[in-house]
């Protein structure tokens, strides 16, 4: 079936060619939703790659020269998609399983590689935004306003970047402004009565970079658990964001970033659950999200450089348990269990990196990271602190542009555990005759337990300690066409120790708490696959054949508890997703996107069978004027009944319609 709705949707973009502007209305180059048009059109036929890779290695390195397994995301991809939220666009990245309970605004993690959400370090900017309670990053308000690049590199990366990057890093940037001053605004509307709209103002001037952004996002139609069981209520959503980038050009090319981003949302809760779904009337998550960092780069001579950063993530969530709940199963009206309460996290990071190029060949960093992660709520948690201090060496070295590795050792002490050591070896081979590299890595990693595991009243585990794992992969890229085609293929490997798992047993949890449940170190886990991925760019100056993209990947992930045998919950086996980009003539680009996820279990124990589905969306931007664009977007376009998580609202056939423009200080 899904090849089936691939050949509806090719047959139908060629159909639809000689009338194109009413189908699809926006560009190629279509801006997101803060920034201005592209003031030459021309520029549509150009697909740009990215030349560079920073979170591999925390230096830049050419894409040829990474040995680890690493996916960009750019601002263009995003543009072309029309896409509202990161999630969105991680949903179709390799080797990650991305679930939201609900619609925008619920919970929405992110995983990597059989690893949890808790086990992905996040960081916009240089700033962790792992939660200190919760453990993992909430994707659910990140929108793609302003956002220049996402990096997600998989595998264990704690060598570099600490606890919580066991499965590994997504690493996300803010735009940097260039070029004369620039406004920009953009309205859009569509389905679930959702209406988004916001603006930009960027440019350079003299040795003053900037990048401001402002939007806001309403919703009132969606239901948070499925309507499909019988659910009548529909939950709004509101979200204001705004970000900012202002960096100063500094003699001898030294370099000061300062960036801002602001987050205030409101959405309206359902009770998520596979045997007891209800609607819950009057319950809220309301949201403000901070995040602050700053950078001062700066070579000392031309063989040492060093790199400051400094930032502060914080976060203040406020739960409305509601007045009523029905339930779905059986019609009857009872009182949502809990009381209103607010959870209040901090994150603060300090790191100083020195690089050493030593000769051509050997490039030496070193560095040092202070991590602080404090949380309160009001049920109980008075406020904690973790923190640690770490010290890391890394070797990268290059022979003849052909064979590269890289050796990297690390050291973290916490206040609450004590010390973690973990090691990165890497190694790769280029082969410049046939454009093909070779790569592998193996690699060691740990994660701290989260404030709720330790001190969570009448729950929490005071004597835990970090969880380890070993991460190992094997990888081939080709390229052809004078790197326009390329196919990529991997094995990864990973065993996780000492896994932090609830249990029931009165007795070992009797100093902890008086329910009988409390967190152990129980659990070990494997986990283990194939990736294969394909990306093709194509332009030329034919009629009707202006510009084709495609991208595709597929995932095989096997995982076991190995302690029950049983699979880990809500991962697929199998999944894939593909992006079609078609551009008939220079102001039109056309994209069809569809993705799909095999059957999963949604708990642990293989309970609680979810099906698989298969989904698909059509993107269309159109330049009406150099100063004006309209765009299109539908989702889930042939209605697909699924569900991400048990008894969660998914979209329906939706259908979001929009306006941009720009205006440059430079006709």
């Amino acid at each position: 079936m899904p090849l089936l709705r691939v050949c509806w949707l090719l047959c139908a973009c060629l159909l639809s060619l000689p009338a194109g502007a009413a189908l699809a209305q926006d560009a190629a180059v279509a801006t997101d939703a803060t920034d201005a048009v592209v003031a030459d059109a021309a520029q549509a036929d150009i697909i740009e790659t990215p030349e560079v890779v920073v979170s591999a290695t925390k230096t830049p390195i050419p894409v040829t020269q990474v040995t680890s397994a690493v996916e960009v995301i750019t601002a263009e991809d995003m543009k072309k998609q029309n896409l509202r939220t990161v999630m969105d666009a991680l949903r179709l990245a390799q080797g990650v399983a991305a679930f939201s309970n609900g619609g925008p605004g619920t919970d929405a993690s992110i995983r990597i590689r059989g690893g949890s959400s808790s086990q992905t370090l996040v960081i916009i900017d240089g700033a962790i935004v792992n939660s200190a309670t919760a453990g993992g990053y909430n994707f659910a308000n990140l929108t793609t306003d302003n956002i220049e690049r996402i990096e997600i590199l998989r595998g264990a990366q704690s060598m570099l970047y600490g606890s919580d990057a066991m499965g590994g890093v997504i690493n996300i940037t803010t735009k940097k402004g260039q070029g004369p001053p620039t406004v920009g605004a953009f309205l859009e509307y569509g389905s679930f009565t959702t209406v988004r709209e916001g603006g930009t103002v960027s440019g350079k001037q003299g040795i003053v970079d900037y990048s401001l952004a402002l939007s806001r996002w309403d919703s009132s139609s969606f239901s948070a658990v499925n309507y499909r069981r019988g659910a009548t209520e529909r939950d709004s959503y509101r979200n204001w964001t705004g970000s900012a980038r202002v960096g100063v050009d500094l003699p001898k090319d030294g370099r000061l970033d300062f960036n801002f981003r602001w987050t205030n949302s409101d959405v309206a809760l359902d009770s998520i659950s596979a045997t007891s779904p209800a609607e819950v009337y009057g319950s809220k998550m309301r949201s403000q999200d901070y995040i602050f960092s700053g950078s001062y780069r700066q070579p000392l001579t031309e063989w040492w450089s060093q790199k400051l950063t400094l930032s502060r993530a914080q976060e203040a969530s406020l739960f409305l348990p509601g007045t009523v709940q029905r339930s779905l199963a059986t019609n009857v009206l009872s009182t949502p269990f809990g009381s209103p309460n607010e959870t209040r996290v901090l994150s603060n990071r300090i790191e100083w990196q020195h690089d050493f190029r030593i000769t051509e060949m050997l490039l030496l960093s070193g560095g040092y990271q202070f991590r602080e992660q404090q949380g309160e709520n009001d049920t109980g948690l008075t406020n904690r602190i973790l923190s640690s201090n770490a010290g890391f060496a890394q070797a990268q070295v290059n022979l003849w542009d052909r064979f590269f590795g890289t050796a990297g050792v690390r050291y973290d002490s916490y206040n609450v555990f004590g010390n973690a050591t973990t090691y990165r070896l890497t190694g790769g081979y280029y082969s410049k005759e046939t454009d093909t590299k070779l790569r592998t890595s193996y690699s060691t990693g740990f994660r701290a337990p989260s404030m709720n595991e330790l001190y969570f009243p009448n729950f929490g585990n005071p004597n835990l300690g970090p969880e380890k794992s070993q991460s190992m992969d094997v990888g081939i890229d080709q390229f052809f066409l004078s790197k326009s085609l390329k196919l990529s293929g991997g094995f990864f490997w990973n065993r996780y120790r000492n896994l932090i798992v609830t249990t029931n047993d009165p007795v070992f949890c009797a100093p902890f708490s008086t329910f009988g449940f409390c967190p152990q170190q129980l659990g070990d886990a494997s986990t283990k696959g194939w990736e294969a991925s394909l990306s093709y760019a194509y332009t030329s100056e034919r009629q009707f054949l202006r510009g084709v993209t495609f991208q595709a990947q597929y995932t095989n992930t096997l995982t076991r508890d190995l302690d029950t045998a049983a699979r880990l919950p809500r991962w697929p086996v199998d999944q894939w997703s593909m992006v079609l980009g078609y551009q008939p003539i220079a102001p039109l680009w056309i994209t069809v996107t569809g993705r799909y996820i095999g059957s999963r279990f949604n708990t642990t124990g293989n309970n609680q069978s979810l099906r698989a589905f298969d989904v698909w969306s059509l993107a269309a931007t159109y330049d009406v004027t150099k100063q004006v664009q309209v765009y299109l977007r539908a989702e889930n376009l042939f209605n697909e009944k699924y569900e991400e998580v048990a008894s969660a609202g998914v979209p329906i056939r939706s259908i979001f319609g929009g306006l941009r423009v720009a205006f440059s200080a430079k006709p």
